[in-house]
């Protein structure tokens, strides 16, 4: 969803898995892509942006609890990463990242299977982030693990617009 207030575009996005196959690797790699463009257009004509949602992507070794074991895995894999460093790149920020520096063992989402997360074994792979000209008005950035009701729990930001 694409929401206009005055100078603020927020995106509220599911990004595509990649899990299925190759084919629908190419499709989220795609989808990563143009989005970034699409966003870019709309900061060259001066809106802030305001990116939220299920990425799909856990960026660093800190946003997830097995690294090594899941190199392999859409969602860790490098090419899936290097897009949120040059969306980073392009003046964007980890809104998490931004406020709470390198803390560890603060996820969105675990599986189902064998308890994972009452034992916190998850990814990171829900976002909020923003173009650098909304940073001063950048507030706070949480993660709501406490809050059940699918696999994946709120995240949020305090921002004022």
């Amino acid at each position: 969803m694409e929401h206009h207030f005055k100078n603020v575009v927020l995106f509220n996005v599911y990004f595509p898995n990649g899990q299925q196959s190759e084919e629908r690797l190419v499709h989220k790699m795609t989808f990563y892509r143009d989005f970034l463009a699409h966003c870019e257009a709309l900061r060259a004509e001066g809106k802030g942006i305001i990116i939220c949602g299920d990425v799909n992507t856990a960026h660093r070794e800190i946003d997830l609890t097995h690294p090594k074991a899941n190199e392999d895995t859409s969602g860790f894999l490098p090419m899936e990463r290097a897009w949120i460093d040059t969306l980073l790149e392009h003046g964007y920020i980890d809104t998490f990242r931004h406020i709470h520096g390198d803390k560890r063992e603060c996820y969105s989402w675990w599986s189902y299977r064998a308890g994972a997360r009452e034992r916190n074994v998850g990814w990171r792979i829900d976002y909020f982030f923003i173009s650098k000209e909304l940073a001063p008005r950048l507030k706070d950035a949480f993660i709501l693990p406490e809050v059940y009701g699918s696999d994946h729990c709120p995240v949020g930001i305090d921002i004022e617009l």
